[in-house]
Formats: C-alpha cells, structure tokens, sequence
C-alpha cells in the first residue's frame, strides 16, 4: 500500500503542490528516488536514513521507492527531505497515513534528525492555504509562513517532534507570525546641501512611481538623493508586503521570520550579471529588479552597465512583469520598482567644468551617454541634471522640506490615487495609467494642451514620451490638490523632460 506526503515545488513566486508517494516492497534492499529530482533531492536519501538512524529507526531489508509526482516537473532543493522521511515513516506504519495527507511538509534534515530552515515557506504556506492544507516546518521557518494566516502552521525542531505530535505524545503548537521589522533610522532630505529641483523631482517620483535619471558631475549628490528616496515612500500595504516578501523569502531575505513594511531599497553593482540583475542562473532565481518590487531599483554610473542588461530592463519597466526563459523553465516574476539612474556626464565626469574636462569635450559626453539606448532613455519621466554644490555653500544651514514634510504630501497624493484607481485593481500609482482612462483623468486644460502640442512637435516627442509627460503632469496635480490638468503642471512636467540625452 503506497503512502503519501505533501510538500511544494517551486515555479518563481509560485510553490506546486507535489505528492511524495512511498511503496515498501519486496525485493532486494534499495532505496530508489523518482520523479525528476535535481542532485540535492537525490542525496535526500541518505540524509533522510542517516535521521531515521539517529531516531533507532532501522528501514527494513526490502525495496523502497519513492515517487514524486508529477513526475516531469523538475524537482529542486533540500526541502523534500521531511516529506520523504514523513511517507516513508506511513509506510512503515510508524505515524498514521490519513494525518500527513492533510499537512504540506517542507524541511531540510540533518544527520542527527534536526530540521534545519529552507527557502521560500511564505509562498509554501500559501499554496498549503490553498490546497485547504496545514503546513510543517522547521521552527526557524514558522514565524515566517505563518503571516499567511490562513492555514495552521506547525513548526518542529526535529524530526523526532514531528513523529511525537503524530503519534500522539507531545503534539506542536501552532506557530506565530514573526514581528513586523521595524524601519532603520532613515536619511533626511534636509541633509542634502541645494539641489532643490532635483529634490522637488524625488518627490514627483516618489507621488507617482515615475523612473528618474540623475545627471551631475561626481560629487553633485546623486546618491546621496538616491539615498533619501525611500523615506520619501508610504509604507508597504499588508498586501504588498506579502508580494514582496514572498520574494525575499525565495532569495532568504527574511530575517527571524519578520516582514517590513518598509519598501525595498536595492543598489546593485555596475559589474553584475545579467542573471543577478533580471534573474536567473542556477533555479531561475528573482534578480534584483524583481527583488525591489514595489520599491527603488537604484543603478548607479547607469552607463557602466553593460549594454545587453541595460537593454533587458525596457520590456520589464513597461509590464511591471519579467519572464525568466531557460531550456526547462519559463518563471514570471513580479518587478513593479521605481527606477533611480545616476549617471556622470562623460568618462571623466567632468564635462560642464571648462578647467577640468578632457580635450575630446562634448564629443565624450555624447558618446558616454550614448551608451544608453533612446528607447530606454525614453522610459525615464524625469530626467534632472545635478549641478555641482560649491564647497562655500555646505556650510549653509539646512533648507527645504524634511523627509517627514514631503513624504507627507506624497502620501496624501498616493491616497488621491487609490480613489482614483478603485475600480481598477491593476493599477496603483499614475505612472501605471494608460490608454483611455489615462486620456480622462490627466486630459490638461485648453491652455496646457496647446502648450504640450507645441512641445511635441518641436520636440519631436513620442507617443510614449506624450502619454509620460500627461501621468507626471497628473501627479505634479494631484501634488498640488488640483482635480484639473492646468499650464503650469504641463510646463513643468515637459521641463523634466527635456533636460539631457537624447530627446524624445
């Protein structure tokens, strides 16, 4: 009579219920694992029977088999060693069969029988929801899956608690959502010495999730703004902070068990792969723009990158969504972020000083920045050159709004938005309207719309140029509590457009 156990196999942010089936037979000694297993799935086998051991478990001189089905979809990580080891316990009748076919397990043992913490059990224990299944753990796993909330959690610290709570001795307790992180000490605005148009573009970006490229020379305050974006942001809804948690908990990002509701902040190395950027490479693991989700992807000297990861970004910045294609896998992930750029404005870096630029100024400038294609360039709503702060002026006091003040009015803003959007579950913030909503709610007045039409056409804009400059003229309204488009939100919405790079 064959034996079951449940546990998950994962597809992106998504965990497939798998059926861990054990048949003990007669026939010679073996111990056989099928069902698409990579190499850390097939060495389960002698961890699960070295655990066993440790228990004064002896397996029985016959043949045992396990399956995984289904059986052609790959199967991957040290997880699966607790369901193997739970159906091949109902097999030998040492815990109940019926019990375990209601429990999705998922753990790594040791060799002395302790569970030791695995990836992903926020998105295993959603799946477990689904499937109407509890969810075993190791412990140090438990405070994690069990914000799902919606399914029981049990969290053993070895394999021999787990056989005593199905053999009725000393059963688990249900495990406690870990505590919510509280934030670091954010960096303020106010720190930032001048600067007061690009500040006043980091809260147009903040208000409407709309892609910013800084431009300056080194030292201008590029990062240092970069830097101070994040306390510009609301906190995490409770269901964004599930979206993005569930990819942290696949990348082991989750600390003790505990979810922020502050927004991700990534800063990614220019030297990075195109796998650590997008995703990828060994399990088609999120990259970084997926793991900013819902929140700031910050690339520093932009041009640096290379060009085939530069140009990896333009699909996802549109969709919100990237597709990791691989010869056995196509994995979405989600990777709704704000894009931050920072960029020097030629090699050296110093193109607008006439005492400090190279002899090949501003041929070195345009071909630096021309690293950067025009369809990318063109995905960016704001576009700011950064000038350079005197050194006489950095011992001025501090000027402009707090971080507290202008996360304020961005806050308020966002909340002007999600009335907006209602009725619209897939969008959120301004920069994800289009088409004819976004035709209604950002159409300017009569004044706005002859000034945006000379524009483009001396300008040449794109069509989406055109719709960029009416979402970032919506949220410069909704920042200043105006239910209409006016002038003065269009002209300054084109002015943050037509700054630097190529024009568009």
């Amino acid at each position: 009579m064959v034996a079951r156990a449940y546990t998950v196999a994962f597809e992106g942010v998504e965990a497939r219920i798998v059926e861990v089936q054990c048949a003990v037979s007669a026939g010679s000694a073996a111990f056989n694992l099928v069902g698409l297993p990579d190499k850390a799935v097939s060495e389960a086998k002698e961890r699960v029977r070295a655990a066993l051991q440790a228990l004064t478990i002896a397996l029985p001189n016959r043949r045992i088999t396990v399956n995984l089905s289904p059986a052609d979809m790959p199967k991957e990580g040290s997880h699966f060693d607790l369901p193997i080891a739970l159906s091949l316990l109902a097999a030998l009748d040492i815990i109940p069969r019926d019990e375990i076919e209601h429990t999705v397990a998922l753990g790594e043992l040791s060799l002395d029988g302790r569970l030791m913490p695995v990836l992903g059990a926020l998105p295993a224990a959603m799946a477990a929801a689904e499937a109407d299944r509890g969810l075993l753990c190791p412990r140090a796993c438990g405070a994690e899956a069990a914000w799902v909330g919606a399914t029981e959690v049990l969290a053993a610290g070895s394999l021999d608690e787990v056989v005593r709570h199905y053999t009725g001795q000393q059963p688990l307790h249900a495990a406690e959502a870990g505590e919510v992180a509280a934030p670091p000490p954010g960096r303020d605005l106010r720190e930032v010495k001048g600067q007061e148009r690009a500040k006043r573009a980091l809260e147009i970006a903040a208000a409407g999730r709309h892609h910013l490229f800084l431009v300056g020379p080194p030292g201008s305050g590029k990062s240092m703004l970069a830097a101070r974006l994040p306390g510009l942001l609301p906190p995490l809804s409770p269901a964004e902070a599930l979206e993005t948690s569930m990819i942290h908990s696949l990348s082991g990002l989750l600390s003790e068990g505990g979810i922020s509701r502050q927004r991700p902040f990534r800063e990614p190395h220019h030297t990075a792969s195109m796998a650590a950027i997008v995703g990828g490479g060994r399990g088609a693991k999120p990259g970084e723009i997926s793991l900013a989700h819902n929140g700031v992807l910050f690339l520093d000297e932009f041009p640096e990158f290379p060009r085939t990861v530069l140009e990896t970004l333009r699909q996802p910045l549109e969709t919100g969504e990237v597709m990791v294609a691989r010869a056995n896998a196509h994995i979405h992930y989600p990777c709704r972020f704000l894009l931050v750029a920072a960029a020097n404005p030629c090699k050296c870096g110093y193109l607008t000083d006439p005492a400090r630029a190279c002899g090949r100024a501003p041929i070195c400038g345009e071909d630096y920045l021309g690293r950067i294609s025009g369809p990318l360039m063109d995905r960016f709503d704001l576009r700011i050159e950064v000038p350079p702060v005197a050194y006489t002026d950095l011992d001025l006091p501090a000027s402009g709004d707090t971080s507290a003040t202008v996360a304020a009015r961005v806050a308020q803003a966002r909340a002007v938005q999600q009335a907006r959007f209602q009725d619209h579950p897939n969008l959120r913030v301004n920069a994800d309207m289009e088409g004819a909503l976004l035709e209604q709610t950002a159409s300017p007045d009569a004044e706005g719309r002859a000034l945006l039409t000379r524009v483009a056409e001396r300008m040449g804009l794109t069509a989406r140029g055109y719709h960029r400059v009416l979402r970032v003229a919506r949220t410069i309204a909704d920042l200043d509590g105006s239910a209409t488009v006016r002038q003065p939100h269009i002209a300054e919405a084109i002015s943050y457009r037509l700054t630097l790079g190529p024009k568009s």
